[in-house]
């Protein structure tokens, strides 16, 4: 069960992506979050890693800063976060050797007017090493899918390279349409093996459940920037795509997609295939009647 309260997990960028970089922003309490922020610039660089940003719904007076300890995660970008329960979940992302599938839990309730990272050990096999996966939340799970990251282990799902990776100094890296969950009750992740038309692999998405459904839009593959729409049926795992009525949104990544009712999403922001940031419109779609408006 996730509380009304918000945790918001910024990334490293450039100048020319900052307008657009991506945000984690589960809901939890009431609160919005930010951590590990963007420096506009001509050059890419992290702020303090030690530090997070609150945002009070309620009120809406100002941010506060407040200073983290314990093992605090290294500074990376594309990293994915949930909320469950007050504890902020922090899987993945990009930092200077590489990327990372390490899991990371911040309880979002002071100890001695504190906030102490623990980095968790969890039973089963982890998702490969990636950065820009989504994320969803259902019945004590946190469901990961896709990114952008290191060839799994096994053969399972989509996987296709990244040629202009070969290159680089570290290993090949590419797409993927792979999902799992790690279990809650006891930190053990489980490799999904889902039925249906699956989308295709992709990173940057954006996702939002409502209800026993997790739907997905858009996101980056290779040079593309995709404007389709699926959802995953957390009881049965099969996939659907969604064939919305109405005037599509554009192509895009690093958007944010959110749910506004039980029937109803919202979609804002994004990167398009011509590296353009996108600000208005925003878009609705109902998760009913599948329709989309401006």
């Amino acid at each position: 069960m996730t509380n009304r309260f918000g945790v918001y997990y910024s990334t490293r960028s450039s100048e020319t992506e900052l307008r657009n970089s991506t945000h984690s922003t589960p809901l939890i309490q009431r609160q919005v979050n930010d951590w590990n922020a963007p420096v506009r610039g001509f050059y890419d660089f992290y702020l303090p890693r030690d530090e997070i940003w609150i945002y009070d719904m309620v009120n809406g007076i100002s941010w506060q800063r407040r200073k983290t300890k314990g093992n605090v995660p290294p500074s990376m970008s594309g990293s994915c976060a949930a909320c469950v329960d007050g504890v902020l979940y922090l899987f993945g992302g990009h930092h200077a050797h590489g990327n990372t599938n390490m899991l990371f839990m911040l309880n979002l309730n002071y100890r001695d007017g504190d906030l102490f990272w623990e980095r968790l050990e969890c039973k089963g096999t982890p998702p490969s090493p990636k950065d820009k996966l989504g994320v969803w939340v259902y019945q004590n799970k946190i469901i990961f899918f896709g990114g952008y990251g290191y060839y799994p282990e096994d053969s399972i799902g989509t996987f296709e390279y990244d040629e202009t990776s070969f290159g680089n100094a570290g290993l090949p890296r590419g797409w993927n349409n792979h999902v799992h969950a790690l279990h809650l009750h006891n930190l053990t992740w489980h490799r999904v093996v889902t039925t249906g038309k699956s989308p295709s692999p992709r990173a940057a998405h954006a996702c939002a459940a409502v209800g026993n459904r997790g739907y997905m839009f858009g996101g980056r593959y290779r040079d593309s920037r995709m404007n389709d729409l699926y959802y995953l049926n957390f009881d049965t795992w099969e996939w659907h795509e969604v064939i919305p009525q109405g005037v599509i949104p554009a192509g895009r990544s690093w958007h944010s997609l959110t749910q506004a009712s039980q029937d109803t999403l919202f979609l804002f922001g994004g990167f398009t295939t011509d590296k353009q940031p996108l600000k208005l419109p925003c878009w609705e779609t109902e998760v009913v009647a599948h329709s989309m408006c401006q």
